[in-house]
C-alpha cells in the first residue's frame, strides 16, 4: 500500500484551498478543431519560430509551418490539416500585434496525424534525443515555454546526476499533470527515460504532491521495480513545483541567487513534458496539442481536454459553456497566471489551464489598504525575501535599490506575498512592473 505520511517539503510558502475537486476524476477529453488556428510563432521563450508556408497553402495535420530561428527557438507544426490563410502579424494575449500563422482547417479534418518520421528510441544517442526534441518543437509545459531542448543541454562542465520531474501541480484548480501520470504512466516513465539518457544523469525522481495519491499510485506500480526511477511523495504546499523549491526539498541542494539547478547537478522538467517526449518522440512527430484544465466557478463543464495549439480561447469556452457568473478568464492557475485581453487569444503551448473566475473571485481595488507591517509575507515568502519592504521601495520607484539591496530578482512572482497580504496589497504585481522597467533599463544600457 502506498504511504502517503508527509515526507518532505521546504520552509515557508502557504496553504491555499485546493479547489481540485470539480476536475481531478474527470479523463481527457478531446476537443474539436475550430474553424481557425491561430499558430502564434512567438509562444516560447527565445526567437519567434520562422514561417515555412505561404499564404494559400494545403498542408497536413502535423507538418512543420515555421522552423527554429536558432538555438534558443522552437518549430511549430499544423494541428490539423488545412489551408494557411495569413501569415503576419494577430493580436496575442496581451492584445499587442504579434507574428502568427492563421490556418483554416479543412471540415471533416480528422484526428490522424499524416506528417512524422518515426524513430527507434533505443537506438538515439544523447546528442540525436537532444536534436529529436528540438524537431518536435518541444517546451516545458508546465508554463514556462522555455525551449526543452535548450535546457536539456546543461553549461559546459556542469554535470546532472539526478534529473527530477515535477508532478506537484501546486497551483490551485489544475489537475492536468495529474491526469496525464494517472492515465498516461507509459508514456511518462518512457520521456523520463529518455531526458535522462540525454542528461547522463543517474537517476530520476518522480515529485508528486500527496494530494495525488492514486497518481502517485499508478506511476509507483508502473515502474516495476526499476532502480534508476523513483516515485517521491511530498507535503502539499505551494509553492512546491518551483525548481528551487522543489530541489530543496527533494534533495536538500540550494540553487544560487542567479544561478540554475545544473549548478547543484539537477534538472527539473514537468510531467506532461515529458509525457510528450515519450509519446511524440517515437512517433518522429511535433507538438500540435496538448492537456489542459477548463475550470471554475464560470464553466459549465469542467474538465481536463486535449486542445489543438492555435485554438482560439471563445472557440474552446463555447465548447464548456460558460455560466452568467463568467467575470475574467484566466490562462493558467490563481496564483502564477495571466488575465487574458481578448477572448479570441489562442491557446499556446505554454498554456496548462484556464481558469474562469466569477466577480466574487477578484480583488477590489477599493479593499486595498496600508501596509500594517505585520510580516506575514515574510513568513510566507519561499525565497525569504521581504516582500513588504520591496513593496515600499516599489511605490517610490527605487527598482535599482531593490535589486541590488533586496534581492528582487530573486523573486520568481509565485504569489504567496499578495495571497496572505492582509492589507490586500497586490505585491507581485509591483514586483514585476519593477523588474520590467529594470529589464528595459538595462536593455537600454
Amino acid at each position: 500500500m502506498l504511504s502517503l505520511h508527509p515526507r518532505k517539503t521546504f520552509p515557508h510558502g502557504i496553504h491555499p484551498h485546493e479547489a481540485k475537486a470539480a476536475t481531478e476524476h474527470l479523463p481527457i477529453r478531446r476537443v474539436p478543431f475550430a474553424p481557425f488556428l491561430v499558430l502564434m510563432l512567438s509562444q516560447h521563450a527565445g526567437r519567434p519560430a520562422k514561417p515555412v508556408v505561404r499564404e494559400r497553402q494545403e498542408v497536413a495535420r502535423g507538418q512543420p509551418v515555421a522552423v527554429a530561428d536558432g538555438f534558443v527557438s522552437a518549430p511549430i507544426h499544423a494541428p490539423a490539416s488545412g489551408v494557411v490563410k495569413k501569415v503576419g502579424p494577430v493580436l496575442d494575449i496581451s492584445g499587442r500585434m504579434a507574428p502568427a500563422v492563421v490556418l483554416e482547417t479543412f471540415p471533416g479534418s480528422d484526428q490522424r496525424v499524416e506528417w512524422g518520421r518515426p524513430r527507434d528510441p533505443d537506438s538515439l544517442s544523447p546528442a540525436e534525443i537532444i536534436q529529436a526534441v528540438q524537431d518536435m518543437g518541444m517546451v516545458g509545459l508546465g508554463g514556462a515555454a522555455f525551449p526543452s531542448h535548450v535546457k536539456f543541454s546543461p553549461p559546459k562542465g556542469k554535470h546532472v546526476d539526478t534529473l527530477i520531474i515535477n508532478g506537484c501541480e501546486c497551483e490551485p484548480y489544475l489537475t492536468a499533470d495529474d491526469r496525464v501520470m494517472v492515465e498516461y504512466p507509459a508514456e511518462v516513465l518512457l520521456g523520463t527515460r529518455l531526458v535522462k539518457r540525454a542528461l547522463g544523469a543517474e537517476r530520476a525522481v518522480i515529485a508528486i504532491e500527496d494530494n495525488k495519491p492514486r497518481a502517485a499510485r499508478v506511476m509507483r506500480e508502473a515502474l516495476n521495480g526499476a532502480d534508476d526511477i523513483s516515485v517521491e511523495v511530498l507535503t502539499t504546499k505551494y509553492p512546491q513545483g518551483a525548481e528551487k523549491m522543489l530541489t530543496r526539498a527533494l534533495l536538500n541542494r540550494e540553487i544560487p541567487s542567479g544561478g540554475l539547478p545544473a549548478d547543484v547537478g539537477v534538472m527539473v522538467s514537468n510531467v506532461t513534458t515529458v509525457a510528450e517526449i515519450g509519446t511524440l518522440l517515437p512517433a518522429g512527430q511535433g507538438l500540435i496539442e496538448r492537456v489542459i484544465t477548463v475550470t471554475g466557478p464560470g464553466v459549465e463543464r469542467p474538465g481536463n481536454y486535449l486542445v489543438p495549439v492555435g485554438t482560439p480561447l471563445m472557440f474552446l469556452l463555447e465548447h464548456v459553456g460558460l455560466n452568467d457568473r463568467a467575470a475574467e478568464v484566466i490562462f493558467g492557475g490563481p496564483m502564477m497566471g495571466k488575465g487574458v485581453a481578448f477572448l479570441e487569444t489562442p491557446i499556446t503551448k505554454g498554456v496548462s489551464g484556464i481558469l474562469v473566475l466569477s466577480a466574487r473571485e477578484l480583488p477590489r481595488a477599493d479593499q486595498v489598504f496600508p501596509c500594517i507591517r505585520c510580516g506575514e509575507c515574510v513568513k510566507a515568502c519561499p525565497m525569504r525575501l521581504n516582500p513588504s519592504t520591496l513593496g515600499i521601495l516599489a511605490r517610490r520607484n527605487q527598482f535599482e535599490l531593490m535589486a541590488e539591496r533586496y534581492h528582487l530578482m530573486d523573486c520568481f512572482e509565485c504569489g504567496s506575498c499578495s495571497f496572505v497580504c492582509p492589507s490586500h496589497i497586490p505585491l507581485v504585481q509591483h514586483f514585476r512592473v519593477a523588474k520590467e522597467v529594470l529589464r528595459e533599463r538595462r536593455a537600454a544600457g
